[in-house]
């Protein structure tokens, strides 16, 4: 992995220091924004069968999703296109 030059270092160390992420309440800080970013909502009925699976399978729910993404990707890849 390449090290950061003193001079990078320097400009993330002044650009933080200045301007620092500032949390804030009910989820509207920098690090509560980029999580919420990425977050998917499901239906009870959704979540409880992810729930299921997850512990029939020891694993997390989104390992199980992770799963379920990759067998549609390699359905879909499988799958001729018409012309």
């Amino acid at each position: 992995m390449a090290m950061m030059t003193e001079e990078e270092a320097d400009a993330w160390d002044e650009k933080w220091t200045k301007n620092p992420p500032k949390p804030g309440p009910n989820g509207t800080g920098f690090f509560a924004q980029r999580k919420a970013a990425r977050m998917v909502t499901v239906d009870s009925f959704s979540a409880n069968y992810l729930l299921t699976k997850a512990i029939a399978s020891s694993k997390t729910p989104a390992e199980i999703i992770g799963d379920m993404i990759q067998r549609e990707i390699m359905a879909a890849a499988n799958t001729p296109s018409s012309p």
